[in-house]
């Protein structure tokens, strides 16, 4: 049975996995695979050599994602980036308390991170904020290159709550 891949324009294969199968389960596959595949790296080639390009790959990854991830929600306004959340939030894997949320503005805490959960579950807390926390910067970057992102602390982190603070930054006014 043949999986049929949604492509854009240009032809290229989408990633709508998150949007399939969620956010969580994505990032328990890919820690199931990568946590091997990190260890025999860095025991070969040293752990902290091995964790620095794992993080700017993921960088550039969480980039792309976030350009697509505007392309799949139909606009990169803060409001279609809070409709995204819930491919994070699903089945239970985030709870959040929205505090704000308007054109400029869209702030929140989470206040239980199943992501956290999971990755000290498998063993792997060290490599959690690696793989999962060490996107959002990118995503929204990617996203919206007008947004800003501001997190002082993480669950991940051993924090209470992450405390996600998105802003549109204030454009210059042009005179014509």
């Amino acid at each position: 049975m043949a999986i049929n891949l949604p492509d854009n324009e240009l032809g290229e294969v989408l990633d709508t996995l998150n949007e399939r199968i969620g956010v969580l389960t994505r990032r328990e596959t890919e820690a199931r695979i990568l946590k091997p595949i990190i260890d025999a790296l860095g025991d070969a080639f040293g752990r902290e050599a091995v964790l620095d390009v794992v993080r700017r790959t993921i960088i550039q990854v969480a980039q792309e994602q976030g350009d697509q991830l505007a392309e799949n929600m139909g606009g990169d306004s803060l409001a279609c980036f809070a409709d995204s959340l819930q491919y994070w939030t699903r089945d239970n894997a985030l709870e959040v308390d929205v505090l704000a949320q308007n054109e400029a503005e869209f702030a929140f805490n989470v206040t239980r991170c199943r992501y956290a959960e999971l990755y000290r579950r498998l063993g792997m807390a060290e490599l959690g904020a690696v793989l999962s926390c060490n996107r959002d910067f990118a995503l929204i970057e990617g996203f919206n290159k007008d947004v800003e992102l501001t997190r002082t602390q993480t669950i991940m982190g051993g924090a209470t709550h992450c405390d996600f603070r998105y802003k549109l930054r204030e454009q210059p006014i042009t005179l014509e």
